[in-house]
């Protein structure tokens, strides 16, 4: 769907938002396979990962916090352009997660989980892996993939989602904190500071260690930065009562 977005901005000279922006800064940076590592074997996924439909199921990577953002917005209008044009209401805008958000869905409903799956083993009775990651002292491809994994790779969680924990990270919409607990609260547990360019990423990736795909892990990088091992994905507000209760 990113790449329906690039096509679209491409057509255009001005945002979703009504605002004059650089293109360059919304296509996703298809050096950062080569940027940020030395001595590795990254050349093929900068000819081929943002254009073969080898990767079509892959997360996007080399996208900033604030191409997201942009990305979500689009995608806000796409979608209720649509459906206004079919007599139906409008939907809640897509949006960045808050890191509160973020932790719960990858819990999946397991208040205590130190991953995702629930247990605090990252291998399964059988000793298969259960993220993508980097296992061992660095045996990246141990775990299937050497670099990212499909988005529908490994099981999904008690929320039906999948790779909450590695493939790649994660933004959130909060600004990065050390500590956020004060600054935020129950209901409105969102650090919204524009002067702070750190943002949080959340989930760890494929060339992270264990602990960094723990669901109480937290992490950041700056807000313009693109990375090999960075991604995100869209959540909206559920209007109405919760699901799943029976009243």
């Amino acid at each position: 769907e990113y790449r329906q977005f690039v096509n679209a901005m491409m057509t255009d000279s001005v945002s979703v938002l009504g605002e004059e922006f650089i293109m360059t800064k919304l296509y996703p940076d298809t050096t950062v396979w080569r940027k940020d590592f030395a001595y590795h074997n990254g050349d093929p996924m900068t000819e081929y990962y943002f254009s073969s439909p080898a990767f079509d199921e892959y997360p996007v990577v080399g996208v900033s916090w604030k191409a997201a953002k942009y990305f979500s917005d689009w995608r806000s209008k796409l979608l209720n352009d649509h459906r206004t044009s079919q007599g139906d209401f409008p939907m809640p805008k897509f949006r960045l997660p808050s890191e509160a958000e973020w932790e719960w869905a990858a819990r999946g409903g397991k208040a205590s989980a130190k991953y995702p799956w629930g247990n605090p083993y990252v291998a399964n009775g059988k000793g298969c892996l259960l993220a993508n990651f980097k296992p061992h002292r660095g045996n990246y491809d141990a775990d299937g993939f050497a670099y990212t994994a499909p988005a529908n790779a490994f099981n999904a969680n008690d929320y039906g989602l999948y790779n909450m924990a590695g493939n790649v990270a994660e933004w959130c919409e909060d600004a990065y904190a050390d500590n956020a607990m004060p600054l935020t609260w129950d209901l409105n547990p969102v650090n919204n500071n524009p002067d702070e360019p750190r943002k949080i990423i959340r989930g760890g990736s494929w060339k992270d260690v264990a602990y960094y795909l723990e669901t109480g892990t937290r992490s950041y990088e700056y807000e313009d930065a693109t990375k090999s091992y960075i991604g995100f994905r869209c959540a909206m507000d559920h209007l109405g009562r919760s699901s799943g209760k029976e009243f």
